[in-house]
């Protein structure tokens, strides 16, 4: 063993607070930076799940180099040499003081960015992040050699610091966020790194002192080799939970419900996860996880895949966590389980980021482009049940022959759709029961992941069938589908509808008779509030020139007149080839088929726009309750009445579930001394696809908003008065503060 036996002076003092409290501190100044940059940087594309899933194959990839240099120090070179490049490097990474964005920063409008933000995030903060991730291999390795009785076993410091990680995760939207602007964050965080360097060189000055009074004895100590397997073991334990939790990411925050901040919940889950399985109480829960995870099995498939319109949103999400992280106190249990001696922790923790790396990296470069939906969700969710305890018992391969038969024979209800729609609710039914034979095959990972991978193949299946989906791909910024639908019209006569959808939030419709073809819906209708817009100033509009921010559909074109011109902002070019095709949508092509096109995030965009050029300009940029607030802040709104002519009209789409975006607005026109009117929009009667909605509309002038207040098509009102609320900026935003 590794361990020098201390005498009773240096017992008086225990190494444990100082390398604990260091690991906590570093990672703490981790889980700030990631979400500080990334409120930093989600703007400039959109601030879609795929722009943090990248970031966060960026923090992982860091972490595996990190940790790859620490096994590199640690296996050629002695304590004390390791104490002199450590210190060298920890020097020269303070050059990077204090953090920021590279300036002039331009996304690419076209093909995928993912490449560009890893470059971005690398220039910014590559260095002081490469070198926050050494620090918990590193030092755990440090304190195994300090002589202390614990050194045997320094797992437990790991603890430590996911508990820093956890803090500092939920910390930023509740404290710092609400609290400190960006700016202010940035310099606190850079004191803190100096602090964190001043601790490391104090864990170092401990080593270098124990290494100068303890013999080499420890040194000679033959420790067994590592098996390859045990070491792909390790490395499919930590992959399998990485992509989970980016999928399920993913997943809830564009199927399930696209709730503000919803990232943190997996995230933390995470997390949690590693202080449990290496902490004290690690061994007692494991076998009740593994008791766990095929109970709840069943009602988390029955009930999130097979049938989950039954659930609330908010019940759903509590489902997907709660087998998320079984399925990660599993592997993670396994791997705490399978830890090895202490000469071997650098390698242990390499091949797990490694793992965690090539987690990310799947789930951001290589799913994107294989599937046309996150289908690496639930292929994870049954490598997770194949990496139970016990694949290998006798007869193993027995167990995969029920679940592979059904799949052949199941195979055959595809091929007769028109007959299949007749018995949706007994196939249904089926599904369910083989989802509670899964708990018959609790005691074989294989037979319960295979059974479990029949199941999600048919429901996967069979749900598309039955959303009659005509047309889906997937790109950067989310899962795109166009769907055909039918409902009654006026006369209660069935109808035709083509509906675009990003992930389950319907982002358009049009109707497909000839007389409604052209008819603007949904949040464009021309009862609402946009359609009343354009009809009190119908006399006066026939030159405008006006520009919309988000295509959808490509609703709003169809208010365009002859002699305007009409400039859409579009973010994703998937979008505009989808509203340009006759065969899902017309819009574009009857009403407004010379309107321009700009590919890129919006604010940008604008900024290369003349100057007083637009008569009218539409932000529709939160049909979805994912907010950009980039373009929501003061100086966006002082960009947009910069593009706006003197008596130019600025709109802004506010439909939210979640959240009050009224009062940011508020507060930015008082602030700015302009005037703005409120509608919050209810039919007044049953009109297909004429639904509910609220806008607002800013002028420089409040005289030029009269036509609204006094019209007698809707029901126009003043802003509400703000109190008490922080105005944002792009040093500060807080939606906590708005929210509903």
């Amino acid at each position: 063993m590794n361990i020098t036996l201390q005498s009773p002076d240096k017992a008086r003092f225990s190494p444990v607070l100082l390398f604990s409290g260091t690991l906590f501190a570093s990672a703490g100044l981790m889980f700030v930076l990631q979400p500080l940059f990334g409120k930093l940087l989600l703007p400039l594309l959109g601030g879609t799940p795929a722009v943090w899933n990248t970031c966060m194959v960026f923090y992982q990839t860091l972490l595996f180099l990190g940790y790859l240099y620490a096994h590199w120090l640690s296996s050629h070179h002695s304590g004390q040499r390791q104490v002199m490049i450590h210190l060298a490097i920890l020097a020269i990474s303070l050059i990077a003081l204090p953090v920021a964005l590279p300036t002039d920063l331009a996304p690419p409008n076209e093909g995928n960015p993912a490449l560009w933000l890893v470059k971005t995030l690398f220039l910014a903060i590559g260095l002081p992040f490469f070198i926050i991730s050494t620090t918990a291999p590193l030092l755990q390795n440090w304190f195994a050699h300090c002589g202390h009785h614990s050194s045997h076993d320094p797992y437990f410091l790991y603890a430590a610091s996911n508990a820093g990680s956890l803090l500092a995760l939920l910390s930023y939207p509740f404290v710092l966020e609400p609290n400190v602007g960006l700016a202010d964050q940035r310099l606190f965080w850079s004191l803190g790194y100096g602090g964190l360097c001043l601790l490391v060189g104090l864990c170092a000055w401990l080593l270098w002192r124990s290494q100068a009074n303890q013999n080499s004895q420890a040194a000679n100590d033959e420790v067994e080799p590592l098996p390859v397997l045990d070491q792909l073991h390790w490395l499919a334990l930590a992959f399998v939970p990485s992509s989970l939790l980016l999928g399920l990411t993913q997943f809830i925050s564009t199927d399930i419900a696209s709730v503000p901040l919803l990232w943190i919940v997996p995230l933390t889950l995470y997390l949690l996860t590693f202080i449990l399985v290496f902490s004290k109480w690690g061994d007692a829960l494991h076998p009740a996880m593994l008791a766990a995870q095929p109970a709840l099995l069943l009602i988390f498939i029955a009930y999130s895949f097979i049938n989950p319109a039954l659930l609330p949103y908010w019940l759903d999400l509590i489902l997907h966590s709660a087998a998320f992280f079984l399925a990660s106190m599993v592997c993670h249990g396994e791997l705490a389980k399978r830890r090895p001696h202490t000469r071997h922790l650098t390698r242990f923790y390499l091949i797990m980021s490694a793992g965690g790396m090539l987690g990310g990296l799947f789930n951001t470069f290589v799913a994107p482009f294989i599937f046309n939906a996150v289908y690496e969700y639930p292929i994870m969710i049954v490598a997770a049940l194949l990496l139970r305890p016990g694949f290998f018992q006798p007869g193993w391969y027995l167990q995969a022959i029920f679940p592979a038969l059904l799949l052949i024979g199941g195979f055959g209800i595809y091929f007769n759709t028109d007959e299949l729609f007749d018995y949706l609710d007994v196939i249904g039914g089926a599904l369910i029961l083989l989802a509670g034979l899964c708990y018959a095959l609790r005691q074989s990972p294989l037979g319960l992941g295979m059974l479990t991978a029949v199941i999600l193949i048919f429901t996967f299946g069979l749900h598309s069938l039955a959303s009659n989906t005509l047309y889906q791909e997937r790109s950067f910024f989310g899962v795109l589908s166009v769907r055909e639908t039918v409902i009654a019209d006026e006369n209660q006569h069935p109808e035709k509808v083509h509906e675009l959808y990003h992930g389950t939030t319907k982002h358009g419709a049009e109707r497909l008779t000839a007389a409604n073809i052209t008819t603007p819906l949904t949040y464009y209708s021309r009862p609402g509030p946009i359609g009343q817009l354009f009809s009190e100033y119908d006399a006066e509009n026939q030159y405008w020139q006006i520009g919309a921010v988000g295509l959808g559909a490509g609703a709003l074109a169809c208010y365009a007149k002859d002699q305007q011109q009409w400039q859409f902002y579009e973010i994703d070019p998937r979008v505009v080839s989808i509203a340009k095709n006759p065969a899902w949508f017309n819009y574009l092509q009857r009403c407004n088929n010379r309107a321009e096109m700009v590919i890129g995030d919006a604010r940008l965009s604008l900024q290369k726009a003349p100057d007083h050029s637009f008569n009218l300009l539409i932000m529709d940029a939160f049909s979805s309750d994912a907010v950009p607030t980039h373009l929501l802040t003061r100086e966006a709104l002082e960009l947009y009445l910069s593009k706006l002519t003197d008596d130019g009209l600025l709109a802004f789409h506010i439909t939210n579930r979640h959240l009050a975006l009224k009062q940011v607005l508020a507060d930015h026109v008082n602030q700015l001394h302009l005037s703005g009117l409120l509608q919050e929009f209810k039919p007044d009667h049953v009109v297909p696809l004429v639904v509910a909605t609220d806008w607002v509309v800013i002028s420089k002038h409040p005289e030029r908003l009269l036509r609204l207040e006094q019209s007698q098509l809707g029901h126009w009102q003043k802003l509400p008065l703000t109190f008490g609320l922080r105005s944002w900026t792009d040093d500060f935003t807080n939606i906590f503060g708005i929210w509903k």
